[in-house]
């Protein structure tokens, strides 16, 4: 936990950013009026917003769209800090998936009515920024569900899939950095000493110390692609009526250019909640997704390492973030309370330990 007094008049320590973290991070998100996105969308898509919705969002301003028949979108105002290549980025990739793989449930990009992929507009304070539209995806988000054996089974799946969509796509600015790419985490090395002397930090330090001597020397041997690195609760949606049946994936702002073996780790650790056993979710996830798309050897020794390095990362940057900003502070602390009990539940077993329960068979469950 951070403490105010334990660094008063002290360096602070900051996790290293590429520059457009560092900007986003100091940069607030757009504010436009309901009725200033209202005529945006009128004048550059020609589609009649009856209702503009606000929409979370951590460093963009969303909105959804909807027409006088019914009809939805999504319009993503980006934070003017932004680097262009990296929304065109997004972009590229919902566009790849459409052609390659048209029965994916991601948005479809909306095109201007001059044929653009996205336009740019300047604010009221003279900042320009890039906006742009998607579709709606319809589907409720699986953190408002009871969760099953079925419906992670088919989140395992769904990703794997989109994987292998995703599979020889590059651009440009795949590779950026990012604080979230679990692959990266020993740039939060320094971010350790902001944590209060005590449980915390050492169960953090154990954790990276983990990383740093069994996994970073292993992630340039291992796959990479274009991933999302973000496909948790919030962003999968599910039919009403059916709740393992996928009918969106959203959110794309977390994308890049890393090992796989991140991606599946990445989405693994947010089904650790839920059951009495903490490996349960995890291995029926990790088990539907290897059906797909099979981890290779080395991929599996570090999975589980990797799935907790994401619940120290999400500690790590949730709570620092949180103390910078704390009128939104509620959605950026959202899973800071599971990532330490994670981190506490699997903090007396081995690597091997982890590895083994992860992988196992009678974890992994069937459907029904």
């Amino acid at each position: 936990m951070f403490s105010s007094d334990a660094h008063r008049g002290q360096p602070e320590a900051v996790p290293p950013q590429s520059p457009n973290e560092a900007a986003e991070l100091s940069t607030a998100a757009p504010n436009l009026a309901p009725a200033e996105v209202q005529a945006l969308v009128a004048r550059l898509y020609g589609i009649d917003g009856s209702t503009i919705e606000p929409l979370a969002g951590e460093r963009d301003q969303n909105c959804a769209v909807e027409t006088a028949d019914g009809t939805r979108y999504v319009f993503k105002i980006s934070n003017p800090s932004e680097p262009v290549p990296l929304v065109d980025f997004q972009v590229a990739a919902l566009e790849h998936i459409a052609r390659t793989s048209p029965r994916q449930p991601v948005p479809r990009v909306v095109r201007t009515v001059d044929g653009r992929t996205r336009d740019t507009v300047v604010l009221a304070d003279g900042a320009r920024t890039s906006v742009r539209m998607l579709t709606y995806l319809e589907g409720t988000q699986i953190r408002n569900t009871p969760r099953t054996a079925a419906q992670r089974m088919a989140m395992g799946r769904g990703m794997a899939e989109l994987n292998l969509a995703l599979q020889g796509f590059t651009h440009p600015a795949a590779a950026h950095d990012l604080l979230w790419n679990v692959s990266a985490a020993h740039q939060l090395k320094v971010q350790l000493h902001s944590l209060t002397e005590g449980p915390r930090r050492t169960l953090a330090q154990s954790f990276m110390t983990r990383f740093t001597e069994h996994v970073l020397p292993r992630l340039g041997s291992l796959r990479a692609q274009v991933i999302h690195n973000d496909y948790h609760l919030y962003n999968v949606l599910v039919a009403p009526e059916d709740q393992a049946r996928i009918t969106g994936i959203i959110d794309f702002g977390d994308m890049l250019h890393a090992p796989l073996v991140g991606e599946v780790a990445t989405a693994a650790a947010f089904h650790m909640t839920g059951n009495a056993d903490p490996f349960e979710g995890p291995a029926q996830f990790v088990g539907a997704y290897q059906a797909v798309l099979p981890l290779t050897a080395a991929e599996q020794d570090i999975v589980a390492d990797l799935m907790a390095t994401r619940h120290l990362i999400t500690a790590l940057i949730s709570e620092w973030r949180a103390l910078r900003y704390p009128e939104n502070r509620a959605y950026i602390m959202r899973h800071n309370p599971a990532a330490w009990e994670a981190l506490s539940q699997m903090a007396d077993l081995s690597r091997h330990e982890a590895r083994d329960r992860l992988l196992t068979p009678t974890h992994q469950g069937t459907a029904t």
